[in-house]
């Protein structure tokens, strides 16, 4: 199908549900008035997260949302007073008329400095705990970020993912994310509602996404509902702040491993009517020449440094409207390049853009959001005595979603459209090509309902996928359940069906991983599985979730969750195949099951944080079960900041991780590899090749690697030079107390190559 013609017919059908969903929303909200609006920072501009709205002399409360939004429906008519509070700013009341059947709108700007009145004598983040399921959902803050030790002084996404419970990350180089038993393919990714198909640079420690510009990232590690699809396994959604709307300001950045830029502003500045803003970010990495010199102990070899590069660059236009209503224009670039003469050579690239939207209709009591937009990913690699493998994927985005909100419930619901276009060349060892140019068609509708008690709290969600190309259809229904059995003890529950048609390139056998091809889904027949015919050509799984949340006095939460994942169908390349007869992909099946603990302990000056997850990782393959090369059974990690100093301008943080090995198939025996060039007049009964042959072990992944263990501390020093100047230092330590971590061990040299040793750094970071 072309892609074109794709994007018309999604355009079209688009358009149309829009105009009868608007037509059949426009309802009043009833007898009861009702307010919404948006609670914004008046020096910046910046949404306030958790703010806490109640109508005073009433039971009537709320919080805002990750955009600042708040909505209180069933307000007794008349004057009332709405009081907007948060921690760190100071309280505002503001007096307002609610008549009967209406919706009023306002804007709210806390103005920071201010001591806590003490309206509301409960933190917002546990207020939201008791009204929403949060089963496997770990929303991170930009905060939380920059409490981690930066490696290199920069603070990133990916290194505080890393703590997460559940979360297991292979190295410091060509590192992936694997997420309870589901590996990189299976996680969806999103910035601002786009998919980002390798978010993750060759250096282990840094993601695409610019720290400084995040707002939100909600980690869903399992049992997520029916907004999000097209994943078996988990989802990272992150999405990023608008630029300040008040003033001019920035941010520049250096150290020994990157370069960075940061500007922000007005365009056009207006209390009552609209507001335009930019934000435009860049970072260029400078490790691959500074190593050399400064890190010289962890180089390849004295002639090749530490062999990563990358550019980032990312940019926005955001137009709030005087009624609330958000426009937002977006683009980004992303490359990176692995350029190791010993190994290979890799450069991919990741860009797109698109516009996302949020309307709050005057006459109606749905918001509507949308997005549409463009994803591109191409890679390519070149390996000594390999034929060059490349892949490439375009992916087409428009979605739709309505929402309707009362105090205690919701009810979520709409479309997402895709056309999604991959290209793959790959020639295996055998000399036997897979080529695939396919555009495939997804469409998908889904509703979920929230309903929220004093005790309980219900979310059943329904999506509905129909891969056009494959001609496929999936039911999924999906649960989400909460039960307050006191205010500091609960207990959730999630469940749900998963499915996917997006096929990774790597290959699990693979122990260094840097090449992250796709492909969508074949529309080929399989091999048969075990005997039985394959009727899908999905990717498939099932999830069930349980966990407990205590809190502990005002400063202690403890949370624990166990997880099953059961992956019914899984599609994969066979990479290995000798014959053109043979079949171009195979399946397996398998399993992820574990018991995750998470400890958060915080106090004006100290933050805590510790996890301990067990877990384990299965495949079959039709022959044998195996655990799979990221079937890491235990993973510990545990945090710390303290903030000192008269002005609180002094932070320390240690972080320390410890995980089991992870599995090998072990060395049987080698032997000289001849592969017959002069093809049957090869004297192979005198050749004496050099090549070495490696006989493997009939029990896949059967050894296990040493454990794995590192130490990273950073101090950050806070120097304000003027109102509008401001200085951040950052001294850190990677791997403090130097371990050996094995990365690989390569057989045939008989060479053991380890990660990264201990790097040492210092950054500088000016605010203006």
């Amino acid at each position: 199908m072309n892609i074109y013609y794709s994007i018309r017919e999604v355009l079209r059908y688009s358009a149309l549900t829009l105009l009868s969903t608007l037509f059949l929303t426009q309802v009043a909200i009833g007898q009861e008035g009702s307010i919404r609006g948006h609670v914004y920072d008046a020096e910046t501009g910046e949404a306030i997260i958790f703010a806490n709205i109640v109508i005073e002399g009433t039971n009537l409360g709320t919080n805002s949302d990750e955009d600042g939004f708040f909505t209180l429906t069933e307000i007794p008519v008349g004057e009332q007073n709405m009081v907007v509070s948060y921690l760190g700013y100071e309280d505002k009341i503001t007096s307002i008329v609610v008549k009967e059947s209406s919706i009023n709108y306002y804007k709210v700007n806390l103005d920071s400095g201010g001591v806590q009145l003490g309206v509301v004598d409960i933190s917002a983040e546990r207020q939201q705990a008791k009204t929403e399921v949060r089963i496997s959902k770990i929303q991170v803050s930009k905060k939380q970020i920059k409490a981690l030790p930066s490696t290199g002084g920069d603070a990133d996404i990916l290194q505080y993912l890393q703590v997460l419970p559940g979360i297991v990350s292979t190295g410091d180089q060509g590192g992936q994310l694997y997420i309870r038993g589901g590996s990189p393919v299976q996680n969806k990714i999103l910035l601002d509602g786009l998919t980002i198909y390798n978010p993750f640079h060759s250096i282990g420690f840094y993601s695409t996404f610019e720290t400084e510009i995040i707002r939100t990232v909600d980690v869903l590690t399992g049992g997520f509902n029916a907004e999000h699809g097209g994943r078996i396994s988990a989802v990272v959604d992150i999405n990023t702040r608008e630029g300040n709307s008040k003033k001019l300001g920035g941010q520049l950045s250096v150290s020994p491993f990157m370069a960075k830029a940061l500007f922000e502003g007005p365009l056009i500045k207006s209390e009552e009517g609209g507001t335009l803003s930019f934000i435009l970010t860049g970072k260029k990495s400078i490790i691959e020449s500074t190593s050399q010199t400064l890190y010289s102990h962890a180089t390849v070899n004295d002639t090749i440094g530490l062999p990563f590069g990358f550019t980032d660059t990312y940019g926005k236009l955001s137009y709030v409207t005087g009624n609330g209503s958000k426009f937002n224009f977006f683009g980004f670039n992303f490359d990176d390049s692995f350029s190791n003469p010993l190994v290979s050579q890799i450069d991919w690239n990741n860009n797109g853009g698109g516009v996302y939207f949020n309307l709050l209709p005057n006459a109606s009591a749905l918001t509507l959001n949308g997005i549409f937009g463009l994803s591109n990913y191409s890679i390519g690699i070149q390996e000594a005595d390999e034929t060059p493998r490349e892949s490439l994927i375009k992916e087409l985005n428009i979605g739709l979603d309505f929402n309707y909100l009362t105090n205690e419930s919701s009810v979520k619901y709409g479309i997402d459209l895709k056309s999604i276009r991959t290209e793959f060349d790959f020639t295996n060892p055998f000399n036997l090509q897979l080529t695939q140019k396919q555009t495939t068609t997804e469409i998908s509708g889904f509703v979920k309902y929230r309903k929220a008690w004093d005790k309980i709290v219900i979310e059943p969600g329904l999506r509905l996928p129909y891969y056009a190309s494959l001609g496929e259809f999936s039911i999924e229904p999906r649960l989400g359940m909460k039960v307050n059995f006191t205010d500091e003890t609960r207990f959730k529950l999630g469940a749900g069906l998963y499915s996917q048609n997006i096929i990774s390139t790597s290959n699990e056998r693979d122990v260094v991983n840097l090449f992250n091809g796709f492909i969508s889904g074949p529309d080929a027949q399989f091999d048969d599985f075990n005997g039985d015919p394959v009727s899908t050509r999905l990717q498939k799984s099932r999830h069930v979730l349980a966990g407990i949340e205590q809190d502990i006095g005002k400063h202690l939460q403890l949370n624990v969750e166990g997880y099953f994942k059961d992956y019914t169908q899984l599609v994969v390349i066979n990479r290995n195949k000798t014959l053109s007869s043979q079949a171009n992909y195979t399946t397996e099946i398998g399993d992820a099951y574990g018991v995750d603990f998470s400890a958060k302990y915080e106090i004006p000056k100290w933050y805590f944080w510790a996890t301990y997850s067990l877990g384990f990782v299965n495949r079959f393959d039709g022959e044998q079960e195996y655990p799979t090369l990221f079937d890491r059974r235990h993973n510990a990690n545990f945090l710390a900041t303290y903030t000192t100093g008269a002005q609180n301008d002094l932070m320390i943080s240690v972080r320390w991780n410890l995980g089991s090995g992870f599995p090998f198939t072990k060395t049987q025996a080698f032997y000289n590899y001849n592969p017959f060039l002069d093809g049957s007049g090869t004297t192979y009964e005198t050749d004496n090749p050099d090549d070495v042959g490696i006989i493997y072990s009939d029990e896949r992944n059967g050894g296990r690697l040493p454990y794995y263990h590192r130490l990273d501390v950073s101090v950050q020093k806070n120097i304000d030079i003027t109102d509008r100047l401001n200085v951040e230092l950052v001294a850190s330590v990677t791997n403090a107390y130097n371990r050996a971590n094995i990365f690989y061990f390569d057989r045939v040299r008989f060479d053991r190559v380890n990660q990264l040793p201990i790097m040492p750094s210092l950054a500088a970071r000016f605010n203006f």
